[in-house]
């Protein structure tokens, strides 16, 4: 008894939150069977999941695009163990990486099949409100609570949504005024703290809406000991209202505007330095605000009229070292489109604008300011009752890179009553040239040499994805390939400078995905497999692997769950092998596994949960020191970050349901 009370004077977070993990998952595990019995489900119906990330809204098993969605049941699951973002929930997917952007500060891209996560285009209810590219720190400035659904579209998207969706599209989808308000309190053993709130005002009105507002909270932790911060510290505020107007012919609006600010710190700890024996401070401040409009209006004829626009503005300021880069980022988006349906086809037409802006003042001849109108079409067409042919096709007029035309072709084939289904697509895409690559992300706008020459990336990308689905199976397999053509690249210059260029030759990425899911009763078990080759030529006319790209990624996870008493799951992941490059200490990544097991017990209308996460205590400090001896490419004191640098953690916390 002495050396627990010594044990909780010493500890006192990190011993509270292992007794209530060990408590809460106990208590499910002791749940009676009856608890867990199914009695209520003999009559229930396959959930009917409609998409809208590809223009023409219809059920996921009918688009000719393979489209993945996350339902709400599961983005509530995944809240409860990163409730401040996404980052966790995106990851679960096969052949989706969240991987490591701007490490130093702990940042995070989305990597849709080998693709950098700047071809990524990312849409809230079908609007750009984080800008054409997203920063590193995007995504971790979204919290999950207020989302009804995420679908993702991989591969080349141009034809959908211009530039920018080289890679993809992950669109997020928002709950509805007719959810339950909620609130959500959270704290972690590494000194996290989050309390966010969801409240809506009902939908029986004309006029509906919701508020999100949420106050997150990271110390700044040293978990190896070395002086850097391997968890960065931050404290972060949004704030985000949503109006819905609706009439009883079916005409609705919807607006919506955003407040994000956020000051995140990493570098030396207080009276700590680098191996040089100079201190390293690294700060980003950002101020985000965002506001959009989405209409939909019913015409004669079976023909519909849609508008979309919004407009974003992001001002951030790094502080990198003895450097301090401020710079703006804005984004103004509109389009209007016209639909409708016959017994055969689904066709849109519509006309779009984007301009994009990032202006760096002490940086000179490394912003850009680009206008780009846009038209584009598509049709789906079902010559029988077991095929259905989709061909869109967009052109681009940007000012400065000229005219491109993104044509996409798919097709899916299914016969009714079959479990069986077959989709094949390809497509092409562009992006317009950035600083915003990878590695600057590391180091800052300041260290890119100012950009001349330079094309836009090409793309062309194709996949055959198989579904079957039968007695509680549902089994998803793909091959796929990828080209970049033009693909931008970073080279290290005089000055700790990067030199930005076109790579000489194209960037290649085939490979394989397979994702199965068994349920039954009260118990899911999901598996995904990931296999890539993602090759690039260097200036040398030699191709090599691309750094970070795990060879392969594997998930299996199990969870037992009664939605009157709560849930109990685990599950493990593997990391394979990932090239490195400009490391001081390897060429080649080790592979690694992680298990995670959370836990949650209902009391009426309030949840707890507590979750424990990389109980394999899987850190990349435990194979290599994360500091350099001397600084790396654009004066970059860390190497890059391949592995989870905080370990095990553990957090508990309450989801009450007003």
């Amino acid at each position: 008894m002495a050396d627990l009370r010594e044990y909780l004077s010493e500890r006192p977070f990190f011993a509270i939150a292992r007794l209530a993990a060990l408590v809460l998952v106990a208590t499910l595990a002791l749940l009676p069977a009856r608890v867990f019995a199914d009695d209520d489900d003999t009559d229930e119906q396959p959930q009917q999941v409609v998409i809208t990330a590809t223009r023409h809204p219809a059920l996921i098993q009918d688009q000719t695009l393979h489209v993945e969605a996350v339902p709400a049941e599961e983005i509530e699951e995944n809240s409860t163990v990163q409730p401040g973002n996404l980052s966790t929930l995106l990851n679960e997917l096969p052949g989706i990486r969240v991987e490591s952007l701007g490490a130093a500060l702990g940042g995070v891209g989305l990597e849709l099949r080998g693709m950098s996560a700047r071809n990524t285009l990312v849409l809230s209810d079908g609007l750009p409100l984080l800008g054409t590219e997203p920063d590193g720190f995007d995504l971790l400035q979204m919290p999950p609570l207020d989302l009804e659904r995420v679908e993702v579209v991989k591969g080349a998207a141009s034809a959908l949504y211009g530039g920018s969706a080289v890679a993809g599209v992950l669109n997020l989808v928002s709950r509805p005024p007719a959810s339950e308000s909620t609130v959500l309190g959270n704290v972690t053993s590494r000194g996290g703290r989050d309390l966010e709130g969801f409240f809506t005002s009902g939908d029986r009105a004309r006029w509906s809406g919701t508020l999100t507002g949420g106050i997150h909270y990271q110390s700044r932790e040293d978990v190896n000991g070395d002086g850097w911060a391997d968890i960065p510290g931050y404290r972060r505020f949004t704030l985000r209202p949503r109006v819905w107007w609706h009439d009883d012919r079916g005409d609705t609006t919807f607006f919506t505007a955003g407040v994000s600010d956020e000051d995140r710190t990493g570098g030396t700890l207080p009276g700590r330095v680098l191996p040089d024996g100079l201190p390293f401070p690294n700060e980003l401040l950002t101020r985000r605000y965002d506001g959009g409009v989405v209409s939909h209006w019913t015409l004669a004829g079976a023909t519909a009229l849609d508008v979309r626009a919004s407009v974003t503005s992001s001002h951030l300021d790094l502080t990198f070292g003895p450097t301090r880069t401020p710079w703006v980022e804005e984004t103004v988006f509109s389009e209007v489109a016209w639909s409708g349906t016959t017994r055969e086809n689904a066709w849109v037409l519509g006309a779009a604008f984007n301009r994009d802006r990032l202006s760096v003042a002490s940086v000179p001849g490394v912003g850009h300011l680009y206008d780009t109108p846009a038209v584009f079409a598509q049709d789906e067409y079902s010559p029988a009752s077991w095929v259905k042919i989709a061909a869109s096709a967009r052109l681009d007029a940007n000012d400065t890179f000229g005219t491109f035309v993104s044509p996409r072709l798919s097709a899916l084939f299914r016969r009714p009553g079959r479990p069986w289904s077959l989709r094949a697509s390809i497509g092409t895409g562009f992006s317009p040239p950035t600083p915003l690559l990878d590695e600057v992300q590391e180091t800052g706008l300041q260290s890119v040499l100012p950009l001349n020459g330079l094309h836009a990336e090409r793309a062309t990308t194709a996949s055959l994805d198989a579904k079957w689905s039968d007695e509680g199976w549902d089994i998803n397999a793909s091959v796929f390939t990828s080209e970049i053509r033009d693909t931008l690249t970073a080279l290290p210059a005089a000055g700790n400078k990067w030199e930005i260029i076109n790579a000489p030759g194209p960037r290649r990425v085939p490979g394989a995905e397979l994702l199965t899911m068994y349920t039954e009763g009260p118990l899911e078990v999901i598996g995904s497999w990931s296999l890539l080759s993602a090759t690039e030529e260097q200036t040398l006319g030699l191709r090599e692997t691309v750094p970070l790209v795990p060879h392969q990624a594997a998930e299996i996870g199990a969870i037992l769950e009664d939605e009157k008493r709560g849930r109990i799951g685990a599950e493990i992941g593997y990391t394979g092998r990932q090239a490195l490059e400009y490391n001081p200490y390897r060429s080649e990544s080790e592979p690694y596994f992680e298990l995670n097991v959370l836990g949650e017990l209902n009391i009426g209308e309030l949840k707890l949960f507590a979750n424990a996460i990389n109980l394999t205590d899987v850190r990349q400090t435990h194979f290599d020191p994360l500091l350099r001896p001397t600084p790396g490419p654009g004066g970059d004191p860390i190497t890059e970050v391949w592995a989870p640098l905080a370990g095990r953690t553990f957090n508990v916390g309450v989801r009450v349901e007003l």
